[in-house]
């Protein structure tokens, strides 16, 4: 919302503060300010003038020659406008030297066809008064003098203004009299609002006589008033007020449009005005609309009703949506007379439910949506009168008529000096309390006691909706002292062991990240039928007010969010993906209470699923790319490559990654692979199969690792063991085995290194051949051998450098037991 400092001083006679300062206590009062402005900057070199005359430009037929008096002195500038008034009519200049808003510099000399203009007359626009502007501003006669700065003449084109982030808790703070009200609280100024003052003009009419008010649904609208200004002018508005309101972001319309937007920034109380002329059959009928019944809103859109829509009604039918929108049936035209206003308190509830069917966020709605102070909702109809007699020269019509239904009750309430220290945690003067409660507006009932028993009795006021508790005052007081009046003080800590909760979690997540992957956040509410896709066990724990049918089940598996994220990547354009994601997944029920150190009961036992930690990942796309190679797709090695490391990293074990006999139904059967450290299963790695790529519309192959880390963390963290670096030169010998392609190559690997014996520090894989001589069914597997003196690694002074003759007998041994265990040959 946006407020006017000046406004506030109009309404505060005493203020004093600053305008920054102003917006330090209001933010420090919990009433945001997001930004200050300053509206009407750089007017205060714009004049006054008079036009003395004005004659055709000698060269340009569009531009005249003007010439005005600006207080003793005569100048001619040269002027497009076609609304220059007659001699003797007030202009403004804008001289040289001046900066208008938007300008980048000062005005200078202009040659213009020939004539030098030196100054230029002015329209709202350019000086920032308003949005458009047919022409120039032409000033009221006798407003001002010639020469006269134009700041001096109308103050109210200077302004700052604020932006207020206003919760949804203080709608009082929505109108200038709650706030200044709020401001008065906060500096201890005296605040009386507004009256609603006495008719300029009154009508020998009676209300009744003019209209009918039926109100049929005092559930949720349990006030409503409307009365009568006939005789009415639709104007311009006084350039004052149509400059409040564009610097209140509010676009001025006509004085009687203009005088309701006016009210409901000044009290926050929305109101709204129809030509009582337009009002069919003389009645107003405040109703429920019937189930698809028709209607055009003031935005020109035709709607269609819901029956739970509160409308306001003529004897055919809707004239406004209750508390959101006006309708065109009654509006306010160029030709009316006679004005019916509305006010009107309407349940907060019924509004927000009505704005929201219809995406309508009006400066009504908002406030309604709230809650209005009900208690003002005559006082304000009478000012909108007075108003109506003073700037559209109406006649009012004596009273109003008001229909209600039970009231809103204000509950009363005790603050206890006891309790309001031990909240805040330091003593506060009782009697300070007290006087702040009541310049909040609370009427003090009574005060009892003295010292740490007195109580304050009070009652709610209908502008503070949100006050209602002890604990309500309580924070009130706290707010208007301010929070810098209580002192800091620092709880005892108790020494505490480091927890290690979600310590696995980010380890993992960081070592992953350092391998390049990316996190994906999912969700761990997931479809049934993305589950199905991805073939994961079914769910077993339901929502039962889930947020989309989409999200109606916790999920078995990470694979659905996480390849969903692949998929719109792939959507986007971007086909190499790095993805991870960590979390839990529901399975079934077990018998145990919930959380750890309450008892178990009853209600308890067989109502918890089975949480159990899990990581996946997902790469996609091709390896990086470099100019000396050709882009290849990533396959199942890239993901047991990431999947060893990043074992490796967090637990400090090796891991081993074996073929996997269950042929898991989501991966792919020739490259679906177990990842075991020792004898404990971690995982399972392999290429996503190709029926579930296609039931998840993700185009293209990509490799998928599974881990599940309440297994990883039984494996504990191993400690690094230090190896000195050798003294002595290693034997490096390469072995070609060839054996049956059933035959994998990490068990060849496995006997191969038993057989080496202590001599063999190293084996590892160089090399996979096909083909060629090699016979069908059978391939060649190149391992590269390390032999050294395991002593080599010690200051023992017998280390030395291996023989031939040893390396040979360890190659020996190798073959031999190749060949024992998997028939293998030595490739030629």
């Amino acid at each position: 919302m946006r407020a006017s400092y000046r406004w506030l001083k109009e309404l505060l006679p005493e203020l004093t503060a600053s305008p920054d300062e102003v917006a330090l206590r209001l933010g420090a009062a919990g009433l945001a300010v997001d930004g200050v402005r300053s509206f009407g900057a750089g007017l205060e070199a714009i004049l006054v003038v008079r036009v003395l005359g004005k004659e055709p430009h000698p060269k340009r037929a569009a531009l005249n020659l003007v010439t005005v008096d600006r207080g003793g002195l005569e100048q001619r500038v040269v002027c497009g406008a076609s609304n220059v008034p007659a001699p003797g009519g007030l202009v403004v200049l804008a001289p040289l030297g001046a900066t208008l808003p938007g300008m980048d510099g000062p005005l200078t000399p202009r040659d213009i066809g020939g004539v030098l203009s030196e100054g230029m007359l002015c329209s709202e626009t350019e000086l920032g008064l308003a949005e458009s502007a047919e022409g120039i501003l032409i000033l009221p006669e006798g407003s001002a003098a010639p020469g006269t700065r134009f700041v001096d003449a109308f103050p109210a084109a200077m302004d700052t203004i604020y932006e207020l982030d206003v919760t949804p808790n203080r709608p009082d703070a929505l109108g200038h009299v709650g706030l200044a009200r709020e401001l008065a609280a906060l500096l201890g100024l005296a605040f009386l609002p507004p009256s609603a003052g006495s008719p300029a003009r009154s009508s020998d009419e009676s209300i009744s006589a003019l209209i009918q008010v039926d109100n049929r649904d005092t559930e949720r609208c349990p006030h409503y008033a409307a009365g009568a200004v006939l005789d009415v002018t639709i104007a311009p508005s006084p350039l004052w007020l149509q400059w409040r309101l564009h610097s209140l972001g509010v676009r001025p319309i006509s004085n009687v449009v203009d005088i309701t937007n006016l009210l409901l920034l000044e009290f926050g109380q929305p109101l709204h005005a129809f030509d009582l002329d337009q009002v069919r059959g003389r009645q107003i009928i405040v109703r429920r609309a019937t189930a698809n019944e028709p209607f055009a809103t003031l935005d020109g859109v035709e709607r269609t009703l819901d029956a739970d829509d509160l409308v306001i009604a003529d004897a055919e039918g809707p004239s406004a949506l209750a508390g959101v929108m006006g309708g065109q049936v009654s509006e306010i035209r160029e030709t009316t007379r006679r004005v019916l206003v509305e006010s009107a308190y309407f349940v907060p509830r019924g509004v927000r439910r009505t704005a929201r069917r219809y995406g309508l966020h009006t400066e009504a709605s908002h406030r309604f949506e709230r809650g209005v102070d009900y208690e003002q909702v005559a006082h304000v109809l009478e000012r909108a009168k007075t108003l109506l007699t003073q700037l559209a020269s109406g006649r009012a019509v004596p009273g109003a008529i008001h229909a209600r239904g039970a009231q809103p009750a204000l509950a009363e309430i005790n603050l206890r000096s006891s309790r309001l220290d031990a909240l805040l945690g330091a003593p506060v003067p009782f009697v300070e309390a007290c006087a702040i409660i009541e310049r909040l507006g609370f009427p003090v009932l009574a005060v009892s006691g003295s010292g740490a028993s007195a109580v304050l009795r009070t009652r709610a006021v209908s502008f503070r909706p949100d006050v209602t508790r002890e604990v309500d005052l309580i924070e009130e007081v706290c707010r208007v002292r301010g929070l810098d009046a209580i002192p800091t003080r620092l709880p005892a800590v108790i020494p505490q062991p480091p927890r290690a909760t979600g310590k696995l979690e980010r380890e993992v997540g960081a070592a992953a990240v350092a391998l390049g992957l990316s996190e994906a956040v999912t969700y761990a509410f997931v479809s049934e039928s993305d589950l199905e896709k991805v073939r994961a066990p079914k769910p077993t724990v339901r929502l039962s007010n889930p947020l989309s049918e989409e999200r109606n089940v916790m999920r078995t598996s990470l694979l659905p969010g996480l390849l969903e994220a692949l998929r719109r990547a792939r959507r986007r354009g971007e086909t190499r993906a790095r993805l991870f994601t960590l979390g839990s997944c529901f399975g079934a029920m077990v018998d145990k209470p919930v959380g750890g150190t309450r008892p178990r009961l009853e209600a308890d036992v067989g109502c918890l699923p089975r949480e159990e930690l899990r990581f996946a990942a997902v790469l996609a796309g091709t390896r990086q790319e470099y100019l000396s190679l050709k882009p290849e797709e990533v396959d199942v090695y890239d993901a047991k490559g990431i999947a060893v490391e990043l074992i490796e990293r967090v637990s400090g074990k090796r891991a081993s990654v074996r073929l996997s006999p269950s042929k898991p139904g989501h991966l792919h059967p020739r490259g679906a692979s177990d990842i075991w450290v020792g004898d404990l299963l971690l995982g399972q790695l392999g290429p996503l199969h190709p029926d579930v790529i296609d039931s998840l519309d993700l185009g293209q192959s990509a490799q998928i690792i599974e881990l599940d880390l309440e297994a990883l963390q039984t494996l504990g963290k191993g400690v690094p063991q230090f190896r000195a670096i050798p003294r002595l030169p290693a034997v490096t010998r390469d072995l070609s085995l060839v054996v049956s392609e059933a035959v994998g190559a990490g068990k060849v690997g496995e006997v191969l290194e038993q057989a080496g014996g202590t001599l063999c520090e190293s084996i590892e894989l160089l090399g996979l051949f096909r083909g060629g001589s090699l016979p069908n069914g059978q391939k060649s597997l190149t391992f590269r051998v390390i032999c050294r003196d395991p002593k080599a690694r010690t200051l023992a002074e017998e280390a030395r450098t291996l023989t031939d003759k040893e390396v040979d007998e360890v190659q020996a041994r190798m073959l031999k037991a190749a060949q024992t265990e998997f028939g293998a040959t030595l490739r030629g």
